[in-house]
């Protein structure tokens, strides 16, 4: 029988206390609490409302993993995001989520990600080429339209404008900024419904689907074939032989913007941040590119043999994981190693705090790329770049193979000049990148 634990808590009054520095960054007052209690803590946010954090990896995975039938994702995602973002893969949940996991799956599938490799590497070249040397420049922006305009390429190959693609992104980035203020302001939800906030923004999303409406309805009339995500969607049949519904499609569409963009731009610009202040990895990618590419022009080729560049596009992952935190709730009580959880119980995973403790990383705060030449850490119950389980990043490996061909282009074309200054974060939905000023050289 094991031994019950009591779940510290955190009271309200020290919640309110510390609201507006929450409302900035809430990982320092994460932190000082679990340094304080231990790997678990429970947080007090209003009358009978709480919040269980936990940075505890043996939990996460056996909440992911192991006993994943009980828990769900919460409200934030399966209501508060599902309203801007639709209800698609990243939202859903139950017998829906398991339907469109199978239809979507084999999209991203790498035997089909291959037929993207040529549209992902002369998007990234593209968007590389607005990169000015020899003076400083804020690197986020780039890596924020590369990345959105990788996705669209990969979604449709053509027929998109570019003032479709920027209302597209700018919408995906207003709604999010309003949905950090519901969630870290909870007490304030009443305002933000009766000034209308809401409802604008829930309008913009609906502006955002009726130019994705208008794409699809186009691609469907013309009846021609562009090898891209959009036709391979197009193309899946459930079991019955059914196609997605026009109104699910432009769901799962939104939420490949919201989720396959963002945190890839986050990754690109903390791996140069990281690279700026570790010149020695910067050439060690720069050797390995141009090695790679003296053997072979392929780019699976690449992709395969660029294992340096990965284990540093990993690193940074483990550093600043741009899903920083993992939520769900349980749907029967249950209990682990003492721990009892009642029914219903919101519990909130660090993944920031997981990749940095002490008790499993050797220098958890240091850069050091070389940690994932021991394949186990990959795979370990200590890393979650994309989650773990069942609903593990249907597009982890589009998003890897995009940030490898990123960094090995980038790193071949120019010099990041060093940098010395601490990294400063934004932690919005994702963990963002905040004031990420580098210098680059040409090296032609």
């Amino acid at each position: 029988m094991s031994h019950k634990k009591n779940i510290p808590e955190v009271s309200f009054l020290r919640f309110i206390k510390h609201s507006v520095a929450i409302l900035k960054n809430p990982l320092p007052f994460h932190n000082a609490n679990f340094n304080l209690l231990g790997d678990i803590f429970r947080l007090k946010i209003g009358l009978g409302k709480s919040v269980i954090f936990c940075r505890d990896a043996g939990l996460l995975s056996y909440v992911l993993q192991k006993n994943q039938k009980n828990y769900t994702k919460s409200k934030i995602q399966t209501q508060d995001l599902a309203k801007y973002i639709g209800k698609g893969l990243l939202t859903s949940e139950g017998e829906k989520w398991k339907k469109q996991r199978k239809l979507i799956q084999p999209a991203f599938h790498k035997s089909q990600l291959a037929l993207l490799l040529d549209t992902i590497q002369s998007t990234i070249l593209f968007e590389l080429d607005k990169i000015t040397t020899d003076k400083p420049i804020d690197i986020f922006p780039i890596f924020n339209d590369l990345a959105f305009q990788t996705v669209v390429k990969s979604l449709f190959n053509s027929g998109v404008n570019d003032a479709d693609v920027s209302k597209l992104q700018d919408v995906t980035e207003i709604t999010q900024e309003m949905l950090v203020k519901e969630l870290r302001q909870p007490y304030l939800g009443w305002w933000f419904k009766i000034s209308g906030e809401i409802e604008k923004h829930i309008k913009l999303t609906n502006d955002s689907r009726d130019i994705l409406r208008k794409l699809v309805r186009e691609r469907k009339k013309t009846n021609t074939k562009s090898n891209d995500l959009l036709d391979m969607l197009l193309d899946a049949r459930y079991e019955d032989g059914e196609v997605m519904e026009e109104d699910q499609l432009l769901d799962e569409i939104l939420i490949l913007f919201a989720a396959g963009h963002e945190t890839t731009s986050n990754a690109l610009t903390f791996t140069c941040e990281l690279l700026a202040r570790n010149p020695v990895a910067q050439e060690k990618i720069l050797e390995e590119t141009k090695r790679i590419k003296n053997e072979s022009s392929d780019l699976k080729h690449l992709l395969k043999n660029a294992v340096y560049t990965k284990q540093t596009i990993e690193e940074a992952m483990r550093l600043y994981p741009p899903a920083y935190f993992i939520d769900r709730v349980n749907i029967d009580n249950d209990e682990f190693e003492g721990i009892s959880l009642p029914k219903d119980s919101n519990l909130l995973f660090s993944v920031y705090e997981i990749h940095r403790h002490p008790d499993f990383w050797d220098r958890p705060n240091e850069f050091i790329p070389e940690r994932f030449s021991d394949e186990t850490i990959k795979f370990s119950k200590n890393y979650f770049p994309f989650g773990a389980g069942q609903r593990m990043c249907v597009g982890n490996n589009f998003a890897m193979y995009e940030m490898i061909l990123t960094i090995a282009n980038l790193v071949e074309r120019y010099q990041i000049l060093e940098k010395k200054t601490p990294i400063e974060i934004k932690p919005l939905i994702t963990l963002k990148p905040l004031n990420a000023i580098l210098e680059f050289k040409s090296r032609n």
